[in-house]
């Protein structure tokens, strides 16, 4: 059954055509697309898949399903020779507890006009605070008691010993804040690979710009 890239009633002049590589094809349904017909062809290569990529975005998932966040769970591995050397996801620091479980925000003031004025307390148990206020995410991490993924893999990196110099940052995230991509670039971090290429501010761009990290998207 042709589809509307091959069907004959819609050839013209100049129409082109999405073929495979023997041009005999249709690249999108596979129907032979015979002879004395109008259009130009263009050879429309299957696309390839990174192995290497898909492995280690697997791995990023599997990482990020440990975070207690109640916003959003991001897990970050580094990787040198293509063996994973640290893992890390988002999370408060080692025997902190999350907001979730102690209900906790940063401002004593602020928490108790919350429980008194909105009378929301319950609430903490199960969304993140800075949702709760109706804050934009990636905006007022005073209340976060939680360290990013990558800068939780570098730690944990650190905390045993293990040399990070040159390798790969992959993560289930857009591009790194400000603050991280400090701390990967100064311990050597060559190359970020993310979900997609996206930053949070001017200043990330700045950083980026002026620095020699290479960042690309996950080729899945």
């Amino acid at each position: 059954m042709a589809c509307d890239n091959c069907d004959r009633n819609l050839d013209r002049p100049g129409r082109v055509i999405g073929v495979t590589p023997d041009l005999k094809r249709c690249a999108i349904c596979g129907d032979d697309l015979g002879e004395n017909r109008t259009y130009i062809a263009q050879v429309i290569k299957p696309r390839i898949v990174n192995r290497w990529d898909s492995y280690f975005h697997s791995i990023c998932e599997t990482v990020a399903s440990k975070s207690p966040c109640l916003s959003r769970k991001i897990g970050a591995i580094l990787v040198l020779d293509k063996s994973i050397i640290s893992t890390g996801y988002n999370g408060p620091p080692r025997g902190i507890p999350h907001c979730g479980k102690e209900r906790w925000i940063a401002d004593d003031n602020l928490r108790k006009g919350i429980l008194v004025l909105n009378n929301i307390e319950r609430r903490f148990h199960t969304e993140c605070p800075r949702k709760i206020l109706g804050y934009e995410s990636g905006t007022h991490m005073e209340l976060c008691p939680a360290q990013h993924a990558e800068e939780n893999c570098v730690s944990n990196a650190a905390r045993l010993g293990v040399s990070v110099y040159g390798s790969t940052l992959y993560m289930n995230c857009i591009i790194p804040c400000k603050n991280c991509l400090g701390t990967l670039i100064n311990a050597g971090i060559i190359e970020i690979v993310v979900d997609d290429i996206a930053i949070y501010d001017s200043l990330s761009k700045f950083i980026i710009d002026n620095s020699n990290i290479h960042i690309r998207k996950f080729e899945l």
